[in-house]
């Protein structure tokens, strides 16, 4: 999916940010005026702005603008849906992949949507808990289906490269509401996304 410029959504790199990396850097020890860094500030607060750009956008939005009147009432999966976050405690990437399902209620939803509204929710500063959360929400809010199940998958660079260094610890988070609370949906859907 490709994503908008920073442009488009009226985030602009200002100077202000990008003093505040060349001052990181520098208290780092660096040398800012060598060729290697010389553009590294206004390319690191393009790089977080762009990496945080979904607190400029709204996932119900998103997803009303492409639901449709349907009578299908069974399962519609998205899996192995790629996201890219950053961890809020230390600004650190986590990465992995999410499983969505929604039983529609009359309203069923174009699918590029739910990724879209992962998207939205990982391009912020975030733990994997309210990640997780907030789709679920999110989709159960606006498409007021029979049920929706959320299942996150993710490594954790804050665990892999620094503090207690696991490098193949994987986190997995879970959230199911409506149908998806009875044992047999969900174990059918947990079946279908091979878990």
């Amino acid at each position: 999916m490709p994503y908008k410029k920073l442009e488009e959504y009226n985030i602009q790199v200002t100077d202000d940010v990008k003093n505040r990396y060349k001052s990181i850097i520098e208290e780092l020890g660096e040398d800012t005026t060598r060729d290697g860094l010389l553009k590294t500030p206004e390319r690191a607060a393009k790089a977080m702005l762009f990496l945080t750009q979904g607190y400029h956008q709204d996932p119900v939005e998103v997803l009303k603008s492409a639901m449709f009147k349907e009578s299908y009432n069974e399962m519609v999966i998205v899996k192995d849906i790629e996201l890219y976050s950053l961890c809020e405690h230390h600004m650190l990437p986590f990465f992995g992949k999410a499983h969505i399902a929604y039983i529609p209620n009359g309203n069923i939803v174009g699918l590029s949507k739910l990724p879209r509204v992962v998207d939205i929710f990982a391009r912020r500063l975030q733990v994997q808990e309210r990640l997780t959360e907030g789709v679920l929400d999110c989709i159960n809010d606006t498409l007021k289906p029979q049920g929706v199940a959320v299942v996150i998958e993710a490594y954790h660079m804050c665990m892999m490269m620094r503090g207690v260094q696991k490098q193949n610890s994987v986190t997995t988070t879970s959230g199911f509401r409506g149908q998806f609370e009875k044992i047999e949906t969900r174990n059918e859907f947990l079946k279908l996304i091979g878990k």
